[in-house]
């Protein structure tokens, strides 16, 4: 089974970063979780503030427990608020359906993590999940062919 790496995960969180840094965003947070919704890496910049964590957390966690990213889960909640209510009270109010919640996919599809990101709009901490994504090198790469010959989700990193 396949899951994501400290590295991987701390590539992730500084591209994010970095990416934050270059477009003039406020001061954000970037949390990678693994398939099972354990930490792995996670970082605060300075100036961000401190219920940051817990929505970034809360993106990612919402993303890996629905198996979209949390733009869909937004747009789900929109149209099926009853539904999403429930959800909020199954999980204990730890699910942010906004977007910023992004799954992290083998490329065979496998979900083995997402990364969550929280600081300045939801486009804004969505846009900032891309970078790492969008490396040719050994990191993920979104929208590439899995292995299987089908596109990678829209909501989702491929390693």
């Amino acid at each position: 089974m396949s899951v994501v790496t400290l590295a991987q995960a701390s590539t992730i969180v500084d591209a994010a970063l970095k990416k934050g840094r270059d477009t003039n965003c406020a001061p954000l947070t970037v949390a990678v979780l693994d398939a099972g919704g354990h930490l792995v890496a996670f970082k605060r910049e300075d100036k961000s503030g401190f219920l940051r964590f817990d929505i970034a957390f809360g993106k990612a966690w919402g993303a890996l427990g629905m198996g979209f990213g949390s733009r869909t889960l937004g747009a789900r909640a929109a149209k099926t608020p009853q539904f999403f209510t429930m959800l909020a009270a199954a999980s204990g109010g730890r699910m942010v359906t906004n977007p910023g919640g992004v799954l992290i996919r083998t490329a065979a599809g496998d979900i083995i993590g997402a990364v969550g990101i929280s600081g300045d709009t939801s486009d804004r901490d969505e846009a900032c999940a891309k970078p790492a994504s969008r490396r040719r090198d050994s990191n993920p790469i979104r929208g590439r062919t899995r292995a299987d010959g089908a596109r990678a989700a829209a909501d989702a990193m491929i390693f």
